[in-house]
């Protein structure tokens, strides 16, 4: 018998062990519950591309999850990788129905207090959010980004796509800045809990969340994400689309899931779009030029 490749072998990198699609499915996928359907697959460009193309013909709560994402995409385009099997790449069809379509752009605030909450019983890191849905973990005593949140419309639903950075080391992080799981000193890195732990998480929020109508106030979401989110309370510059851009303290997070800032005009400006960043303060009362975190 000819030995099996061994870059393909189950065992071939012990550090970072597969996941297995029917552990999975019999921990999550139940009769009334979220979770219809789980798929794992080796690699793939993005699971949010090949699950938005499906979306029409699968009931809500299909997830796909890929060892490896080669054309993984996040906020504004921007492009997301990592090795093979080293973080969580997975997307899930959400079909809200009963829920008013405005009230959709909760989502992916909503699916980023799930990771977060998930996350931090699984793994025992103490997570944050940036506005709106960017995962933080502290390394050493640097604020570092190790997650991110990707919602589009897709057919009658919305496809949420979900990268987290488990087990990266240093040399493996794609930008200066990135962290994981890992280098943040979690207990745990073992990606199977890990999922389980998130979509639970995720399934328990989005019932809640569809149970309200949608409210994020009645289904206290509102209340978790401002608990969670460490751009509150900071100088942020927030650049909006068409290149303009505003500068103040966030304040809060609106009805509509819109981080408000107290402008040094005396204004306060809801950002719905766009990009933020963290501030640090500058000398005296210019804060708002200081430079960025």
């Amino acid at each position: 018998m000819t030995p099996p490749d061994a870059s393909d072998s189950r065992w071939s990198d012990l550090g970072r062990p597969p996941l297995s699609a029917d552990a999975l499915r019999r921990a999550l996928v139940r009769e009334g519950g979220l979770w219809t359907s789980l798929d794992v697959v080796p690699s793939t460009g993005s699971t949010n591309t090949d699950l938005a193309a499906r979306a029409e013909g699968l009931p809500e709560g299909a997830v796909l999850v890929a060892e490896e994402q080669t054309e993984g995409r996040g906020r504004l385009d921007r492009r997301w990788s990592a090795p093979a099997r080293s973080g969580l790449f997975f997307s899930v069809l959400l079909k809200p129905t009963e829920v008013p379509v405005e009230k959709w752009g909760w989502l992916p605030l909503l699916a980023g207090v799930s990771v977060a909450t998930g996350l931090s019983r699984s793994a025992g890191v103490d997570t944050a959010l940036k506005w709106p849905n960017d995962l933080l973990v502290t390394v050493g005593s640097e604020e570092r980004k190790a997650g991110g949140i990707l919602a589009e419309r897709a057919a009658d639903g919305v496809v949420v796509g979900i990268g987290v950075n488990v087990t990266l080391t240093e040399e493996e992080l794609p930008i200066p800045g990135a962290g994981s799981l890992a280098l943040a000193g979690a207990v745990s890195t073992d990606r199977d809990p890990l999922l389980r732990s998130v979509l639970r998480s995720l399934g328990q929020w989005y019932g809640q969340w569809r149970d309200a109508g949608g409210d994020p106030a009645a289904c206290r979401l509102q209340e978790a994400y401002a608990v969670g989110c460490a751009t509150l309370g900071r100088t942020v510059r927030a650049e909006l689309p068409g290149g303009r851009s505003v500068t103040g303290e966030a304040v809060a997070v609106d009805g509509h899931g819109r981080l408000v800032l107290a402008t040094a005009e005396g204004v306060q400006q809801p950002v719905g779009a766009g990009d933020v960043v963290h501030l640090r303060p500058g000398p005296g009362p210019g804060a708002a030029h200081g430079t960025e975190e």
